[in-house]
C-alpha cells in the first residue's frame, strides 16, 4: 500500500560558482543546507579551479544552461529561499535577475562574492553595476564583506562609522536589507551590521575567533541565512541564527589542517535532520 506524502523539505536554492576545494561556492552552500536540514539545489553559474591557495581559472556556464537549470527546479520542486552568490559577468546577473522575476522568487539572499578570500576578484565592473541596478531590489538581504562593501560603494572603510555610511548608501541604492560583515576591520571583537529599511541599525558583535580557515565564510553565513528564511525565521532571526552557525563551524573547524593556505570551516559540527513541512 502506497503511502500518501503530506510532508515536503524546506527547499534552498543556491545559484553561485563552484568551488573545486569544496570550501566555498556551492560545495560549502550544500554542506550549509544539509547540516541546518534543509533540500538544497543549485543553479551553477561558473566553474572555479580552485584550492585553500587561491583561483587558478574561472569558466562561464552558458547562459541558457543557467537559465534552464533554475527553470527545472522551480518548475518541479520549489524553492522557498534563494541563495546568490558568484555572478561573474553583467549577462549572468541579468539572466538571474531575469529568472527570479519570471518565477516570483522572493526570500532572497544576495551574497555579492567579488573578491575571494586569496584576494583574486571574482567580478568585472560592468557586472557590479548591474548587480546594484537589477538585483538589489529583488533580494532579501543584501550580504557584503567589508572589501565588497567598500568596492560597491567606491572608498575604503576603517570603522563601524564607515560600514554604517555605506549600508545607508546601498540602501538608498535600491537594497531593501544589507548585512555589512565587519570581519575584517582589526580589534578583537567582530562587528556585522544589519540595515533594514526604515528600521533602526542593528549592530551584532561578537569575540573574534582565532581561526586560519576562513575560507568560505561569507558563502556559508548566507546559506545559512537563506536555510533559516526557508525555516520560517524573520529576517533579523535568520541572521542571528546564521551567524551562530558560523561561529560554530568556524570554532570547530579551527584546529583541522587542510590544505597549504586558508581552510574550510567544518559544516557538519551539529547537523540537523532534515526537516519536514505539511505539504499544503
Amino acid at each position: 500500500m502506497n503511502t500518501v506524502p503530506a510532508f515536503r523539505y524546506p527547499r534552498v536554492l543556491s545559484i553561485a560558482g563552484s568551488d573545486s576545494g569544496g570550501g566555498a561556492g556551492i560545495q560549502a552552500d550544500l554542506k550549509t543546507f544539509a547540516a541546518l536540514g534543509c533540500f538544497g539545489m543549485t543553479a551553477i553559474t561558473a566553474l572555479t579551479a580552485q584550492n585553500t591557495l587561491g583561483v587558478r581559472s574561472i569558466h562561464a556556464v552558458p547562459l541558457q544552461i543557467l537559465a534552464d537549470q533554475i527553470d527545472a527546479v522551480v518548475e518541479d520542486i520549489g524553492v522557498d529561499a534563494v541563495k546568490i552568490g558568484m555572478l561573474h559577468s553583467a549577462d549572468t546577473v541579468r539572466t538571474v535577475a531575469a529568472a527570479l522575476q519570471r518565477h516570483g522568487l522572493r526570500q532572497v539572499v544576495l551574497d555579492p562574492v567579488m573578491i575571494a578570500t586569496s584576494g583574486a576578484k571574482l567580478i568585472d565592473d560592468q557586472a557590479i553595476e548591474v548587480l546594484v541596478r537589477e538585483l538589489f531590489p529583488l533580494a532579501t538581504v543584501v550580504t557584503p564583506n567589508l572589501d565588497e562593501a567598500a568596492l560597491l560603494v567606491g572608498r575604503p572603510l576603517r570603522s563601524e562609522a564607515d560600514m554604517e555610511a555605506a549600508a545607508r548608501e546601498l540602501i538608498e541604492r535600491g537594497a531593501n536589507a544589507v548585512l555589512v560583515k565587519g570581519g575584517h576591520l582589526a580589534g578583537d571583537t567582530v562587528s556585522d551590521l544589519l540595515l533594514v529599511r526604515g528600521a533602526p541599525a542593528r549592530w551584532m558583535r561578537a569575540p573574534r575567533i582565532a581561526s586560519g580557515n576562513t575560507h568560505g565564510t561569507g558563502c556559508t553565513l548566507s546559506s545559512a541565512i537563506a536555510s533559516q528564511l526557508a525555516l520560517g525565521a524573520h529576517l533579523v532571526q535568520a541572521v542571528e541564527a546564521a551567524r551562530a552557525y558560523v561561529r560554530g563551524a568556524l570554532e570547530a573547524g579551527a584546529d583541522v589542517r587542510t590544505g597549504a593556505g586558508s581552510g574550510p570551516l567544518n559544516h557538519a559540527f551539529a547537523p540537523q535532520a532534515l526537516q519536514k513541512r505539511p505539504l499544503a
